[in-house]
């Protein structure tokens, strides 16, 4: 019954603190200049990551490896398939040209970068180390970039979509107290949540990596999820994908190094993490590309289409923890036919963005 009553406060947290987050953060773009976009790569994701990293430093200090990096992998795979699925069908997203050009590139290649560093089956000190310095730069290139934006298109579209917002000290005090108590309500609810999802797991005996990928991953992603669907009815969507991109390269670069960093022996990762889960968290960071370079729009036909990849992978999760007689089948179906089959469809959508008509909007 305790387990219960922390979901539904932390859901309830989640929501009313994705609604602040955004509303502050979006003001105080407007106000200080700076785009929405780096506002949702950086502040607003770095703000609902604050979950994956409080439960990824606490796994690893009470020597939980699996809760750790199930936890990262899993919430970058559900950050794409289900959030960004949900945030589509909501409302079609517009993607900005920054994140085709940078931003989704250097998602692909810090996932790629994590398999690199597992290859000798953990992420040592000096690799975390790496990844922690490269969020950092990454951080303060972004925010240079957006300080020095002088392309007139972009100013344009900035003025019609904000108006002459000016800055005024008189209103940053509200915005600031509406975004810091967005963000703590994101990380107490989160942390209801994932208590008593946790709860609920263990009395089912279930493997604690299946927790990480899973129940803790999804858990912790309800920011992201709350705060893009929020971000998407208000019409920030350059938050709400945005918050998805910039959020994935937080876990890995800030969350995921910071936590090898601390680590003193680094943090092992299980073989069958680098044999299934960490490529399925680059295939999902690859499948943002075409999508997104696609007039740079994700519809609403592309958001079902990654929701049904989430249901899939986790239905696949779901036999090999119960050892369901079909599991092998159902995994040699998503590695030699329906991956196969997505690199193709992928491929036309490019081919059509290219060369074809534009999309329809729904």
């Amino acid at each position: 019954m305790t387990a219960i009553v922390f979901l539904i406060l932390g859901i309830v947290f989640l929501v009313v603190g994705a609604d602040f987050l955004v509303r502050g953060a979006s003001n105080l773009a407007a106000m200080a200049r700076i785009s929405p976009l780096v506002i949702g790569l950086t502040v607003v994701a770095f703000g609902t990551s604050a979950p994956e990293l409080a439960v990824s430093l606490h796994a690893t200090f009470n020597s939980q490896a699996d809760l750790a990096i199930g936890n990262v992998v899993g919430s970058n795979i559900c950050n794409v398939l289900l959030i960004l699925g949900a945030s589509a069908l909501v409302a079609p997203l517009v993607v900005a040209q920054q994140l085709v050009r940078l931003d989704v590139p250097i998602m692909i290649g810090v996932s790629g970068l994590v398999f690199f560093f597992g290859i000798d089956g953990f992420i040592g000190s000096s690799d975390g180390i790496i990844l922690f310095l490269g969020g950092v730069g990454y951080t303060l290139f972004l925010l240079f970039q957006s300080r020095r934006e002088q392309n007139p298109e972009v100013q344009s579209e900035y003025a019609q979509e904000y108006g002459p917002k000016q800055f005024a000290w008189d209103k940053v005090g509200i915005e600031v107290l509406a975004f810091v108590a967005g963000m703590a309500l994101l990380v107490i609810g989160s942390q209801l949540l994932v208590k008593g999802a946790i709860t609920i797991a263990e009395a089912l005996e279930i493997n604690p990596l299946i927790i990480g990928l899973t129940i803790v991953a999804l858990g912790t992603s309800l920011p992201e999820l709350a705060t893009s669907i929020v971000a998407s009815f208000r019409g920030e969507r350059d938050i709400a994908v945005g918050n998805v991109v910039g959020s994935n390269i937080f876990n890995i670069l800030v969350v995921l190094g910071a936590t090898s960093a601390l680590s003193p022996g680094g943090i092992a990762i299980d073989p069958s993490v680098m044999a299934f889960d960490i490529p399925v968290m680059i295939g999902v960071a690859i499948i943002c590309f075409p999508i997104c370079l696609n007039d740079n729009l994700i519809s609403r036909w592309e958001g079902l289409m990654l929701l049904v990849y989430y249901l899939a992978y986790t239905l696949y999760l779901v036999m090999k923890t119960t050892q369901h007689d079909s599991t092998v089948m159902f995994g040699s179906a998503l590695k030699f036919v329906i991956v196969p089959l997505t690199i193709l469809g992928l491929m036309a959508i490019t081919l059509r963005s290219r060369f074809g008509s534009p999309k329809t909007k729904p």
